[in-house]
């Protein structure tokens, strides 16, 4: 018996000490955004690829990386999830704002992804599931995977519990540049690609894109 105390009573210092080790902290999550953003693109890259080998390369694009950015801050800021934040601005909008004489096809896909403190924020694995719940949604996917698309911009923010990212894609589809008389044109919004396709001739800017959803 005092041998299976002495060892029992060792069980217990070592459990004891196990368990006052200090938890190695995670990551801050902010740190985290711009490797995320980064996996985002390589990943929807490959993937874009995948359904259709002949699909233009995706470079990308500071001017839409930007755009990106301001829209995922934004609605990490505000706590929303949509392709008009609460004043009205779109990326269409910021986009014209920024350059009044760009022109083309513009999609959006959006999405927000909750996370716990205790896990952090794993760029890698949030990036693999914002890009699977692209792929389960028709507009996301036809965006990610529309072949004329050549560049591409993504911004990720997070606030509280919850990341937010969005992501551009652009063409100039072969559109001259618009004259300084011609610079105050209208935006057009659409849902998909093809919808875009459908109307001659094309407006300066073209926006599609659903609102996006996170797990």
């Amino acid at each position: 018996m005092t041998r299976f105390a002495i060892f029992a009573f060792g069980l217990f210092v070592l459990a004891a000490c196990a368990s006052t080790e200090p938890v190695p902290p995670q990551p801050d999550p902010q740190a985290q955004m711009a490797p995320l953003a980064l996996r985002i693109a390589i990943l929807v890259e490959e993937q874009r690829l995948k359904l259709d080998p002949n699909a233009k390369a995706l470079a990308i694009d500071p001017e839409l990386t930007k755009i990106a950015q301001l829209r995922a801050r934004d609605m990490a800021t505000k706590n929303y999830l949509a392709h008009a934040a609460p004043n009205g601005d779109t990326s269409a909008s910021l986009l014209m704002a920024d350059d009044a004489k760009w022109q083309g096809l513009l999609g959006e896909n959006l999405a927000a992804q909750h996370y716990v403190k205790e896990s952090g924020v794993d760029a890698e694995a949030f990036a693999a599931r914002f890009l699977d719940e692209w792929m389960k949604s028709d507009p996301h996917r036809e965006n990610l995977a529309y072949p004329a698309y050549d560049r591409t911009g993504v911004g990720a923010a997070v606030n509280g519990d919850t990341v937010y990212v969005a992501q551009l894609f652009a063409s100039d589809m072969g559109l001259k540049p618009l004259a300084d008389a011609d610079a105050s044109s209208t935006v057009t919004s659409y849902a998909t690609p093809k919808a875009a396709q459908k109307d001659a001739p094309p407006p300066p800017i073209r926006l599609r894109g659903a609102q996006g959803v996170g797990p």
